[in-house]
Formats: C-alpha cells, structure tokens, sequence
C-alpha cells in the first residue's frame, strides 16, 4: 500500500489516509456567515472522495475580524445548528472535519465591518484595498484572545474533531508574529518572544476549551514574502519550536500574506482579466499594470514550502507536519512522506476542481491531479460574488 493510504494521528485525531484540504474561502455562506447547503455539499464531496481531513475555510472569530462576503462565521452561538450540520455530513460520509479560526486583522474588510480595520501597528495603506489600519489597544488585543477561545468552545459544540488556528497569510495572528506588520515595543511587540505573545494567549485560551480527543493545528507562514523582512524561515523555526512547547497536535507551513505578497501562496497562472473584476473601474488602469507586472514571477514549483519545512522538521518531535504548496503528483507526494519531510499532503486547488483526486489515487485511475494552477478559482472569489468552484478550461 501506498505510504499515501496509511493513518495518521494528530494528538488524539486519527485520519485514514495522509490527505488534507487545506483551508481554503469557498465564498459559500450566506451574508451572515451562516453555512448554507451549498457549504455543506462540497465537504460532503470531499469526504466522499476519500480526503481524510477537510479544513473549512477560515471562519472568523469577532465581527471586525470579517474578511470577506460569504466567509463562513463562527462568532456567535447562533450560528452553531448551521456548523453541526456541516460536521454531521462529513462524519456521515466517514471523514473528518476541523474548523480554521481566523481573524481578518488589517486584511479586515472596511466596507464589511463598518470602520478602519485593527492591527498590532498602524502600518501604511493596504496596496490592493486601500484601507489604512489602527493599531490595536490593549483592551482590544485581549478581546481578540478571547473570542478565538469562544469560538473554539463553538467548534467543540458543533462537534468538529478540532480547530486550526490561521497564523498565515498576514490574517492578525500572522500580523502579531511578523516584523514587518508588527512594530510596537510594548509587551506584544519590540522582539521575537513579545510578537509570539498574541498566538501563546490564543493557544494557551483555546486548549482550555478543547476536551480530549480534539485536535489543536497552526497554520504558520514560513516566509511572509513582505516588502520588508517579515516572519522568515529561521523565526519560522523559532517560532515552530516553541508551539511545540505549547503542546499543539499539528503543524501546517505555508506562505505569503493577501495584502502584500498574494501570488507567492498562489503560485501559478495570472488571469489579469479575472483579477481586474474586483477592482472598481477608476483602480482598473493601475490595477491592470501591478497584476501584469507578476506574470513569470510566480510560475508553479511543485512542493514550493518544501525547504521551509526541511528546516521546521528537526525541531518539532514527532508533532505532525502537514505540507502545502503546489503538489500535484502522487510520486512526489510519495517521494516527501517515504523521506520525511512531512506526515500530511495538504492541498487547496486540486480539491476544487476534482473533490474525488483521493480515490482517484487510491484506485490507480490517476497519478497526478488535473488542475493546472490557473488561478481563476481564487480570482473568482476576490469580490465575494463568485462561488468558489474551477473556472479554468476542462
């Protein structure tokens, strides 16, 4: 049997085979953040098509935390029967489910939460939405840290088999832990040990919800891609040393932030046309030559958070490592596990144009995945209009 196909135990969550959906915006709530049957269908597709662990996109934890249209909620109780029901239908199909908890930070959006999106610094303008952040206070920092705890508690109600922290792709946990978003000098910030304080209250305040059995997973940037110097792979290494310390059940590596340095998390096509609708008419001109600008920047390199997570490896005894980041071949998925470099193949676009690539694999029906890395998917769900589905040629 296929390395691929054997179980893999993360704290006291068992998965059967080696395959996780990465967390990925499916632009499939309802303007409330309420799940809706169409969100429920596609992780009912996926645990069907044998994905061992599905991850639903990130859902966010406080109402100034909302990133996007349609992004799925989980900060108030209300919105618990809505979460059941997804984790009911994963079950029923005999896969399992854990919830990504996530808070927007300054990659908030202005028009969604009604002010100035919050982060550890008032830093320059976001270059694609043009919203300018304050800088979080203490009491608002420490709300923050609780409202991932009752989130957490939300999850545990639903009965999801765990929660994963986003402290990627400069969402606010990223943002804490990151220099170049992270400038105070105050006890969240100034050093290495400080800009980790946010993510250890978050943890240390989520643990004392989750009961046994329940996974805790992070999802950690290994390069933040910033203008200037951000979370790098050596403070990766650092900071991955001490989750572990912390007690976490799994670690995902990951990279690039949405506001600064999207392609680098995206690497492959540049559908210009399709990123452009996002933009008002008067930002199109500008917008046009910064996209055509990236063309041959970011071609596909399959495993490319694969070094990153050579260096996190040594550090992390025994704790799972789950690798994302353009693999596409079962061989190289095969070549990563049998040597070491990884315990999980987390994948996002593949799983959107084919939810059943898994038992695909299992039965020999295929060796590599169809997508080709287009990224009209991700373009489609920019505005928060489009559902998330595969928009490229069949």
């Amino acid at each position: 049997m296929s390395i691929l196909f054997t179980p893999i135990k993360m704290g006291g969550l068992e998965i059967k085979n080696r395959f996780i959906q990465s967390a990925t915006y499916e632009c499939l709530s309802d303007t409330k953040g309420e799940v809706t049957d169409e969100l429920i269908r596609r992780y009912r597709n996926l645990a069907q098509g044998e994905v061992g662990l599905s991850i639903p996109g990130h859902m966010y934890v406080h109402p100034l935390g909302q990133g996007h249209g349609h992004q799925t909620g989980i900060h108030h109780d209300g919105l618990v029967p809505g979460l059941r029901k997804l984790v009911e239908a994963v079950h029923h199909e005999g896969g399992k489910i854990v919830f990504q908890l996530g808070h927007g930070g300054l990659q908030s959006h202005k028009s969604i939460i009604g002010r100035s999106p919050l982060g550890p610094s008032a830093i320059k303008t976001d270059p694609l939405a043009f919203f300018k952040p304050k800088a979080m206070r203490g009491e608002e920092i420490q709300e923050a840290i609780q409202a991932f705890g009752q989130a957490a508690s939300r999850a545990v109600e639903a009965g999801a088999d765990g929660v994963q922290l986003h402290a990627a792709h400069g969402y606010l946990i990223n943002e804490f832990l990151s220099p170049f978003f992270n400038c105070r000098e105050d006890e969240w910030g100034g050093s290495d040990e400080n800009r980790f304080r946010f993510l250890k209250e978050v943890v240390l305040t989520v643990k004392k919800v989750l009961p046994d059995g329940r996974a805790l997973l992070i999802k950690l940037n290994t390069h933040d891609h910033t203008p200037r110097p951000g979370v790098t792979p050596s403070l990766a290494v650092r900071y991955a040393r001490w989750l572990v310390e912390l007690g976490i059940d799994g670690l995902e590596v990951s990279c690039g932030t949405s506001a600064f340095s999207p392609m680098n998390s995206l690497r492959g096509g540049i559908p210009v046309e399709d990123f452009l609708r996002s933009f008002p008419w008067w930002k199109k001109p500008l917008g046009r030559l910064m996209i055509k600008k990236w063309i041959g920047q970011y071609n596909l390199e399959e495993g490319y958070n694969l070094e990153a997570a050579k260096m996190i490896r040594p550090v992390l005894n025994g704790i799972p490592l789950l690798l994302v980041g353009g693999l596409r071949t079962k061989a190289k998925m095969e070549e990563i596990l049998e040597n070491n470099y990884a315990d999980g193949i987390s994948m996002s676009r593949p799983f959107i144009r084919e939810p059943f690539i898994v038992k695909k694999f299992r039965e020999g029906k295929a060796d590599a995945v169809a997508c080709v890395s287009c990224n009209k998917c991700a373009a489609s769900v920019i505005k928060n209009e489009m559902p998330l589905r595969c928009y490229g040629s069949s």
